[in-house]
C-alpha cells in the first residue's frame, strides 16, 4: 500500500510505498501500475514505476493534483498484492573475453571465479525495475557474499549484452553505454529489440530470472 502521496513539480504525483527495497514492496507498486493503467484516469500522460516509488504525470489542462490524487488513493483501498511475472531462463557466456572484472572481483570478494560463478547461478532473480538505458533490467537479489562495489572510474563503453553486478543487484546491459558495474559475462540474447513498438523489453518488472551458463562455441552458434 502507498504510505504517502504528493506533489512533484506542479504536474506529477510522487507515490511513496517506504524505503525498503523488498519483493512485498516491489510487486505492490507494480499491481498498482497496472491498476492505474486499466483504470484510464482522464489526464493521465505517463507512469514511472521504480524499486519502492511511482511517479505519475499529468495534463494539467485536462486535470489536477487532487483529482489524481482521490483516484489514486480509491485504488490504494482496492490494492491487493499477486504475483505478476514470468521466469524468464537467459543463457551467460563466462569467457575471459567477456567476464571483464571477474579478476576484480576475485580480490575484492576474496573468492576464486569458480566460487563466484556457482553462487551466481545458483540463484534465481527478481526484477524490481527497468531504467537507466531502455529496457535495462535491476535484477535482485545477489548472495550476500557476492556484494561488490562499482568501480572506481566507470568505463566509457560497456558492450551490449554484457551482464554486470553491484552492491544487492545484477543487471544486462542493453546498449553498448558507459557503465561502472562489474562485468562477468555477456548473453547472446537481446534484451531489448527497439524495433518491437509493443513489447520490447524481454524483461519486465516483476519477472524472475534464471541465468545459466554457455560456452564460447554455444555462444556464437547463437549468435549466428
Amino acid at each position: 500500500m502507498i504510505k504517502n502521496i504528493s506533489n512533484l513539480g506542479d504536474a506529477a504525483l510522487y507515490c511513496d510505498f517506504g524505503n525498503d527495497v523488498n519483493r512485498e514492496i516491489n510487486l505492490n507498486v507494480i499491481q498498482f501500475f497496472k491498476n492505474i493503467k486499466k483504470s484510464n484516469i482522464p489526464g493521465i500522460t505517463n507512469i514511472t514505476p521504480s524499486y519502492n516509488k511511482l511517479i505519475i504525470s499529468f495534463d494539467l489542462s485536462i486535470t489536477s493534483f487532487d483529482k489524481i490524487k482521490t483516484e489514486v488513493e480509491q485504488l490504494n483501498f482496492k490494492n491487493e498484492i499477486v504475483n505478476l511475472g514470468n521466469l524468464i531462463k537467459i543463457p551467460v557466456c563466462c569467457d575471459n573475453d567477456f567476464a571483464l572484472d571477474i579478476k576484480r572481483l576475485e580480490k575484492l570478494l576474496n573468492l576464486e571465479k569458480e566460487e563466484i560463478y556457482k553462487k551466481f547461478f545458483s540463484k534465481k532473480y527478481y526484477c524490481y525495475m527497468t531504467g537507466f538505458i531502455a529496457g535495462m533490467p535491476f535484477l535482485g537479489d545477489l548472495d550476500d557474499s557476492l556484494y561488490a562495489r562499482r568501480l572506481d572510474t566507470p568505463r566509457v563503453k560497456v558492450p551490449k549484452n554484457s551482464i554486470g553486478l553491484t552492491e544487492q543487484f545484477c543487471n544486462i546491459y542493453t546498449f553498448e553505454s558507459p557503465g561502472g558495474w562489474n562485468i562477468i559475462g555477456k548473453t547472446p540474447l537481446d534484451i531489448f529489440d527497439n524495433k518491437n513498438n509493443t513489447s520490447p523489453n524481454l524483461i519486465n518488472p516483476g519477472d524472475t530470472i534464471s541465468f545459466f551458463q554457455i560456452s564460447k562455441s554455444e555462444f556464437e552458434k547463437k549468435y549466428d
